[in-house]
């Protein structure tokens, strides 16, 4: 069953999130409009006073289906675990709320019922401290500033090894050009490190503080933070210790962790990962029985003969277990193909069959198996994730309405607990959240009949952090004039907006046409005046239309679209550019090619007018319909991955750390060394190796070049050469390295990758076909909320108008 949903997925997958049953009355804390009590279930007997609903022992987070159709409510904890935290306050016989204090007590109420409304918004556990005074940490703790504290030193600390010694301070990483780079002196970075150190102290801290001592035992990530601190701070003091002089630096490698640890989405995607592992395993094994299977029968085929001649295919292949298996492994990824069939190709045709069924059953049958278990078993795994966000913000809800009902001015003659309009403004009031979702749920309140709210009005009037906002454009100008209002209508039209799409398509082919003509032409031979009156001419043109669309439109309603924003930035951006040309060179005339003057010369201006003026024909994306489908479908996951990129920068960091303490200096040129001997034949490179290719700059004596080596490793292309030239240079045993990286990045990381992206492409393809409005209905876009309709088995979230 769905968290907090009162329907099963069958009844209530057909209807809205924010309509009610048509026939269920709306019910002011126990009573209907019409003044007749709902009939309510007897309850069971238990310990808690007669004033309160009784809940049934049962486990913390269970849930207890009302009958008569009232709602499904999430429980609080027992009460053992609220008097431990100052949620709950043991009452006299006489039931009353505390006559010690009351007012006190209101008050810490009120701070309560705000930190669990807090914490519903934001996804975050009840299980805390709620006395007065840790209320007052935990709101601070989680402020703005505190956060934003904490978030630049994450930063700080992971910036750190881009400045640390090997630095990567300097113009090129080509070993044959890069000059010394500057390393800072010992202590420089260690001190600031410290100061890293002592912020993520306190944050543990406040965080251990804050849940409890018995809490803490049973929070992993929690016990696994101090540890990592604790080897920082043991391995910073060994470095003090040797001057900085050390080789090795354990720390470097764990800062990931401070990252990983501090968002909430990063160790859900995590764990999800974590659980689908298992059955990524099982494909695991299958390639791995694949590669070896050809490998044998690789070696048997590719024999040494006595004509040296027609042993290619043995020489540079499949010579040993080692070099055979990195071909066929190569040979998966298609990075080799067809170098790698070529020389047995050339003495029979028929080795061709092998090669290909080797392909065809490891690269188009296996590889996009596991990708295809990874979407099945990830997706699966990230909805369980969400529905226990989703229990949580209806847990954090629930949690506010118990403490709100036990308030002095809550009725003691209500059939069931209640909670005041007023107190429920007053939280409203100090709450931090978005400010169109608190407005709305005033204006919800403000519309409510009734002084008391039960818990399903509650619940509902929180439903409005579910939705979501959808602005309204301000009017258009009213002209009296009959002249003006015709301008209006003529402009305002979408026809006119066409009209400036086919300009820029015109635009865009004119600048093409010039580009070829001038392709093979010297600087001194071009004559910028056709370019440069077509410039003009054009961007006079999109002047006039975004004056026009001002006047049609008005100010406020123009720049109230993006792709206005977007239209009259670049405009102003180009008219500006245009007059400093001007300004400079004069006006377009025959012959126009003044010497250079100022920063740019004229073939630079014209240029970055020209490279605008492309970028703007992006404007006619919107009005494509499928094409706008794919642009929102990939903008969307920018926007929204930020946990799986998240843990993209923890896995590159992680290994370029690795790399530098494996390979640093493991490169040079062929000046200094005879490493390469081996890839020269008579003096000359050998075609295809790391040296004749110049990969030079991909190596790892620093940081920031590290993470480009492991880029290009990480598209697979040609990665070969550097499976092979770092088994020259350092070790035959650094294809282990560079394969586990290819593993964790190509092959999981990017299926995870592909898989998202194909669920939220076809998520957008069967809204559109299935809808009639996508105007009206608009489904949640992040990656979070994309599985909400499914998680709630409800209808997709209803839009909210402002």
């Amino acid at each position: 069953m769905a968290p907090g949903g009162g329907e099963g997925r069958a009844g209530g997958a057909r209807r809205g999130r924010g309509s009610r049953s048509p026939s269920r009355p709306v019910t002011c804390c126990g009573r209907s409009r019409l003044g007749r009590a709902e009939p309510r279930s007897r309850p069971a007997p238990g310990p808690f006073p007669p004033s309160r609903p009784v809940l049934p022992r049962r486990s913390p987070w269970s849930v207890v289906r009302m009958e008569a159709g009232a709602e499904v409510e999430p429980l609080l904890p027992p009460r053992r675990w609220r008097v431990g935290r100052g949620l709950w306050r043991e009452r006299d016989g006489a039931g009353s709320a505390g006559e010690d204090g009351a007012g006190a007590d209101n008050d810490l109420h009120i701070n309560q019922a705000i930190v669990f409304i807090e914490d519903a918004i934001q996804y975050r556990s009840i299980n805390h401290r709620v006395d007065s005074k840790s209320l007052w940490l935990y709101r601070w703790y989680y402020s703005r500033t505190c956060q934003w504290i904490l978030n630049l030193t994450i930063t700080v600390i992971l910036a750190l090894a881009f400045i640390e010694e090997p630095s990567s301070l300097t113009v090129t990483s080509d070993v044959r050009y890069r000059l010394p780079s500057w390393n800072p002196p010992c202590g420089l970075t260690e001190s600031m490190e410290l100061l890293c150190f002592l912020v993520f102290m306190v944050d543990v801290s406040v965080k251990t503080y804050l849940i409890g001592w018995k809490e803490f035992w049973k929070n992993k990530w929690l016990m696994a933070y101090i540890l990592t601190l604790i080897v920082s701070l043991a391995d910073w003091i060994v470095s003090l210790s040797f001057f900085c002089k050390e080789s090795v630096r354990i720390r470097r490698i764990l800062r990931p962790f401070f990252l990983l640890q501090n968002s909430s989405m990063m160790k859900k995607t995590l764990k999800s990962i974590n659980s689908t592992l298992p059955e990524m395993m099982s494909v695991f094994l299958l390639l791995a029985v694949h590669l070896a299977l050809f490998t044998m029968f690789a070696m048997l085929l590719f024999v040494r003969t006595k004509d040296n001649q027609q042993d290619k295919e043995w020489v540079v292949y499949f010579r040993n277990l080692p070099d055979s298996l990195t071909s066929l492994l190569v040979l998966l990824t298609t990075a080799n193909n067809p170098d790698v069939m070529m020389p047995a190709y050339s003495k029979n045709r028929a080795y061709s069959i092998f090669f290909i069924l080797f392909t065809v059953l490891g690269n188009l049958f296996l590889m996009n198996l596991l990708t295809a278990i990874i979407y099945n078993q990830f997706r699966g795994y990230l909805l369980k994730s969400v529905q226990s966000s989703l229990f949580r913000r209806r847990l954090g809800i629930r949690a506010a309405f118990e403490v709100l009902s036990s308030l002095k001015e809550t009725p003691a003659s209500a059939q069931q607990s209640c909670v005041s309009g007023g107190a429920l403004l007053q939280v409203l009031q100090k709450a931090e959240m978005d400010s169109h979702c608190k407005q709305a749920i005033m204006r919800s309140l403000k519309m409510c009949s009734c002084d008391q709210l039960s818990a399903a009005q509650f619940q509902k009037l929180f439903e409005e952090l579910d939705k979501d906002a959808i602005k309204q454009h301000p009017p258009s100008p009213e002209y009296q004039s009959h002249f003006m209002q015709k301008m209006q209508f003529a402009f305002g039209h979408p026809y006119f907006g066409y009209l400036g799409n086919v300009i820029a398509l015109a635009n865009i082919i004119s600048i093409c046409v010039v580009l070829v003509m001038d392709a093979d032409k010297q600087p001194s031979e071009r004559d910028d005046f056709f370019l440069g009156a077509i410039n003009c001419f054009f961007i006079l043109y999109y002047l006039l239309e975004m004056l026009l669309k001002i006047l049609a439109m008005g100010l406020k309603r123009y720049l109230s679209y993006p792709s206005n924003r977007f239209d009259g930035l670049l405009t102003v951006i180009l008219l500006i550019l245009e007059i400093a040309t001007f300004a400079v060179y004069g006006f377009p005339h025959p012959g126009w090619r003044p010497e250079f003057m100022g920063l740019l010369s004229l073939w630079d201006m014209v240029r970055l007018v020209n490279m605008l003026i492309v970028f703007r024909f992006l404007r006619i994306i919107p009005n494509m319909k499928f094409m706008s489908l794919v642009v929102t479908t990939l903008l969307d996951l920018v926007k929204n991955l930020r946990a799986f990129a998240g843990i993209l920068l923890v896995v590159f960091y992680a290994f370029a750390i690795t790399g530098i303490m494996l390979f640093k200096g493991a490169v040079v040129s062929l000046g200094d060394t005879s490493a390469a001997n081996s890839t020269h034949d008579n003096g000359t490179l050998q075609c295809g190796t790391y040296e004749q290719l110049e990969y030079w700059p991909n190596n790892f004596d620093d940081f920031a070049a590290a993470l480009v080596t492991l880029w290009d490793v990480m598209v697979v292309n040609n990665w070969q050469v550097f499976l092979d030239a770092f088994s020259r240079y350092s070790s035959p045993w650094s294809k282990i390295y560079f394969v586990a990286w290819w593993l964790i990045s190509s092959v999981i990381w990017v299926n995870l990758f592909v898989a998202l992206l194909l669920e939220n492409f076809i998520h957008k393809w069967d809204r559109r076909c299935q809808r009639e409005s996508l105007s009206d209905i608009e489904y949640q876009r992040t990656v979070e909320l994309m599985f909400r309709p499914v998680a709630m088995s409800v209808a997709p979230v209803s839009r909210r108008r402002y």
